[in-house]
């Protein structure tokens, strides 16, 4: 029986994430790294991925928590003979220093709370995405799996027997019993209980310290959101990777944007808008090294590169160039969404919005800090000057569509977007930059968007040149300072595209063909767009009840999904996804900053000076 994606919380280690249901089954992970192949993907096939699951041999409930700001998950179960708590965490290992040398390792502590429970274990890996069966056998006191070039070992402080395929047990267990179970994937070694609490408080302490908190009084973080905001910048910090400076989009594959659809991808890759996104939303919660780790990971990229056009849209998490798509036919897909994938063809796509979302990430990170760094310019330098010779040509956009490209209104944006950074930071830097030139072209880009990209008939700006299609991309205009949040064209266009684009207030990304079959949900960062639109248009009640209407459809851990089913309110897409989260603390700053709260970092776009205050 599938779970609800909702159901569903989220542990990692800066390296990998697993899943973890509310009935106490990892039903996702990925061994060494986040986009390695998986070790238990039943969420993408229930009988064949494989899983490790410690629940009640009797009937329970199940509800899972999360340590006060920290990604160490408890699931609580109740029978009517006892309860018992699961906790489940990983070491972040590149953070904890003390931790060096220990292997990588999931832990999960079963421990009963009252009464009696009779517990059982299920533990079957199944490596390579479930294309390879792993042999088990009794190893050093603990489980050695062993398949293809993959290795696990399982150490328990409970004596466990595997057959050749899985361990399957049950266990007695008293109030005040404990038992641990480790799994480790990079060498073997067995751990005391006391070691095992040692690591758990540990890693409890490194999350609460590295959390955001809101410090003064009138914060623009305090309000009935608060605590989403903690929970959304935690998500994304166990989808940054220190190890390098990437930031993943999301820690899972395939999972769909329409139950029984085709619109299944992996998105356990470094896009370059995401990671931008991602970057800026960390930055303005204080977290200042993730958003610097992540621009120089890309210099380092780009010092690769002898021209901008060689850039490309996404990168594996270690700077990988290839990301071959490839369906896995043997799989049946989350509740039969098929095809399953890995990779990503959009990889090779033409998507010219990266270069003002890079650009614009740059602009706002930077200066805060000390200026743009001399090397940094060069690398802006030469993207504005590719910008200005591309900008004219047809793309993909950002929605990654497989049909034809067209003229995207939100590429040109993006292009006038990187254009317009580059002069700001150029003169008030004092580099040195072709002006005249760049500012011909900014203002060519303007021209064509409002001649082109705006439809008088519709009041409303469209998805591409000409077309009468609605894409929420246009609710950006104003937040990217291309026009005033009160003119007429911005105005009408937030009402085409709440009268067009919307279902219970929630907002879908466009009406236009995109080359693939079936639908797909409503889109939840472009839902977080409106909200902020409606905010930086005085508009204050509307995104403030808009905002709380969001939030309604949250997991009961604090995650969202990529999607939301607005009819049968049930999550779609990866989960959880940046895209969502960085959304949410986006909104919670709109509306903060409109009500007067103090924002302690940078402006909101759109609310901030004109000029460039270095």
């Amino acid at each position: 029986m599938y779970k609800k994606i909702e159901q569903y919380g989220l542990i990692g280690n800066l390296e990998t994430c697993a899943l973890v249901s509310d009935d106490g089954s990892i039903d996702w992970l990925c061994t060494p790294h986040l986009a390695s192949p998986s070790v238990f993907a039943s969420i993408l096939d229930y009988e064949k991925g494989g899983r490790f699951c410690i629940q009640p041999v009797d009937r329970f409930t199940g509800k899972q928590v999360y340590i006060e700001r920290t990604n160490v998950l408890e699931t609580n179960f109740t029978t009517e003979s006892g309860q018992a708590t699961l906790t489940d965490f990983m070491t972040p290992v590149y953070e904890l220093t003390e931790l060096t040398g220990k292997p990588r390792s999931l832990f999960r502590k079963i421990e009963c709370t009252a009464g009696r429970i009779e517990m059982k274990l299920q533990f079957s890996p199944r490596f390579d995405y479930a294309r390879v069966v792993p042999m088990l056998e009794n190893f050093h006191g603990g489980i050695l799996a062993r398949g293809g070039n993959q290795k696990l070992f399982l150490y328990s402080t409970k004596q466990l027997r595997a057959n050749t395929r899985e361990v399957a047990t049950t266990m007695n267990l008293h109030k005040g019993d404990v038992i641990w179970f480790v799994l480790s994937y990079d060498k073997m070694q067995t751990f005391s209980p006391g070691e095992c609490e040692d690591l758990l408080v540990r890693t409890i302490h490194y999350w609460q310290r590295w959390a955001h908190t809101c410090d003064v009084e009138n914060c623009v973080f305090r309000g009935p959101w608060h605590d989403h905001v903690v929970r959304s910048g935690l998500v994304l910090k166990l989808l940054t990777h220190p190890a390098t400076g990437a930031i993943a989009a999301a820690p899972t594959t395939s999972l769909p944007e329409e139950i029984g659809g085709v619109r299944n991808w992996d998105y356990r890759y470094s896009w370059i808008r995401d990671s931008s996104f991602t970057a800026q939303a960390l930055y303005d919660l204080g977290h200042k090294d993730e958003a610097l780790e992540y621009f120089h990971w890309f210099h380092r990229i780009c010092a690769k590169k002898k021209h901008p056009s060689e850039i490309q849209i996404m990168y594996g998490l270690h700077g990988d160039l290839d990301l071959t798509e490839e369906m896995l036919g043997h799989l049946s897909g989350y509740m039969n969404s098929r095809p399953v994938r890995i990779g990503n063809a959009a990889a090779k796509q033409k998507q010219l919005d990266i270069y003002g979302e890079l650009i614009e990430a740059f602009f706002e990170t930077y200066r805060y800090e000390k200026g743009i760094p001399q090397d940094a310019w060069k690398l802006i330098y030469q993207i504005a000057d590719y910008v200005c010779d591309v900008w004219n040509t047809p793309d993909y956009g950002i929605w990654e569509v497989r049909s034809e490209p067209k003229h995207f209104t939100h590429s040109k944006l993006m292009c006038w977007v990187a254009i317009d950074r580059s002069l700001r930071m150029a003169k008030y830097c004092g580099f040195d930059a072709p002006n005249k030139k760049w500012k011909k072209v900014r203002d060519d880009i303007r021209d064509a968007i409002l001649k082109y990209g705006f439809n008088k008939k519709m009041n409303s700006f469209v998805q591409d040149f000409d077309s009468t299609y609605l894409d929420a991309t246009a609710l950006l205009i104003p937040i990217l300072e291309f026009l005033p949040p009160d003119d007429p064209k911005v105005q009408g266009t937030i009402e085409a595209i709440k009268n067009n684009l919307s279902h219970n207030g929630l907002i879908y990304r466009y009406n236009g063909e995109d080359g693939l079959p079936g639908g797909e949900g409503t889109f939840l960062l472009c839902t977080f767009w409106l909200v902020d639109v409606l905010a930086l248009s005085g508009r204050v009640d509307e995104a403030e009840e808009l905002f709380q209407s969001i939030l309604q459809y949250i997991s009961p851990l604090g995650l969202f999904a990529e999607e939301l089913d607005a009819v049968n309110r049930l999550h779609l897409g990866n989960f959880p996804q940046g895209f969502s989260h960085i959304g949410l603390i986006n909104s919670a700053l709109y509306i903060g900053k409109a009500k007067g709260l103090q924002q302690i970092g940078p402006e909101p776009l759109g609310m901030e000076l004109k000029e460039m205050p270095l």
